[in-house]
């Protein structure tokens, strides 16, 4: 199933610097026997790319998304987004870059319940808080519209299916038109039909809107789909290679 175009502007097709590149990124969880989640990653990801990033449990894909996305630090080495250095930016800084270019959507929704599909939707939009409240509800009326939700925008999480839920988690990672989407598991908790939905708005999103969107999946079917795949084992790449065309 195929969805509407997504509402936000059009992105560059300028490949002139990754958007994300990691070098020598590690996490060691420290501990009486410290635990390595990565290690020694080096990876670069440019604009319009359907990356793929799998392996077995425990390989460490969620670890390094969090790590990609800044919402976690590595103890060696350097995420640079969209050629800025984060190494040595304070919490105020990852935070506004996240809001700014950094979209997510994770397995369960985390919608917050006692608001409307709207209402969350707007969230992000009030944190960067560049719009005014009006232009706000707008732009979510319409990213909810071009996912099909135009008639779920009052509804909460609770009155609304899986997959309807999954797709207002979609229209809240593009509240402010990110160039990067980082998924864990988007289509884990849904049945086959939801998920196809999910993986073609995915897919939407970077051959319609220029997006590059990077995600984490036990579906290998999904990932071969994709353009990319990024294989982990015991926190490091085993491979790492594009979709034969």
């Amino acid at each position: 199933m195929r969805q509407a175009q997504v509402a936000g502007r059009p992105q560059s097709n300028s490949a002139a610097q990754p958007l994300i590149a990691a070098s020598r990124v590690t996490r060691i969880l420290p501990g009486v026997v410290p635990t390595t989640l990565v290690h020694d990653i080096d990876l670069t990801i440019g604009a319009r790319q359907y990356v793929a990033i799998t392996g077995p449990s425990g390989s460490g894909k969620s670890s390094l998304l969090y790590l990609l996305g800044l919402l976690d630090l590595p103890t060696v080495g350097e995420v640079r987004i969209s050629g800025r250095a984060t190494a040595h930016m304070n919490e105020a800084e990852r935070a506004q870059i996240r809001l700014s270019t950094l979209g997510f959507i994770f397995q369960f929704h985390f919608l917050l319940p006692e608001f409307s599909a709207l209402e969350n939707v707007t969230l992000p939009m009030q944190a960067l808080g560049e719009l005014p409240a009006e232009a706000m509800r707008e732009r979510g009326r319409s990213l909810l519209a071009s996912l099909g939700l135009a008639d779920h925008a009052a509804k909460r999480p609770d009155q609304l299916s899986g997959g309807q839920r999954q797709r207002v988690a979609v229209a809240r990672a593009l509240a402010n038109d990110p160039p990067v989407i980082l998924a864990d598991e988007p289509t884990g908790s849904l049945d086959s039909k939801s998920s196809e939905q999910v993986f073609q708005i995915l897919r939407d999103l970077v051959d319609q809107r220029g997006k590059t969107v990077i995600a984490v999946t036990h579906d290998l079917d999904m990932a071969r789909r994709m353009d990319r795949r990024i294989v982990l084992q015991d926190g490091s790449i085993v491979s790492d290679e594009a979709k034969a065309s």
